[in-house]
């Protein structure tokens, strides 16, 4: 049986939900390194836009996050 691997969850969670940031990588997957992940499937030919999102945390700090969406599919 193959084993599926964090990037087979990265982007069948982007396929069903139309984008993944870290949050939703961590706590719904177990990934830690979403990044990691998504420079592996763009060297896979995957490509992704990328989404900068700004929030302001519970204690008041400016922060940011990332939103992936998926653009095109691999070829290969």
């Amino acid at each position: 049986m193959a084993r599926i691997t964090q990037r087979d969850r990265v982007l069948a969670y982007i396929k069903s939900e139309g984008h993944i940031s870290s949050w939703d990588a961590y706590r719904d997957l177990g990934v830690t390194q979403l990044a990691t992940r998504i420079k592996e499937l763009k060297g896979k030919g995957y490509k992704f836009r990328k989404e900068r999102i700004r929030t302001t945390t519970r204690f008041g700090v400016k922060t940011h996050y990332d939103n992936y969406f998926l653009v095109e599919e691999s070829d290969g």
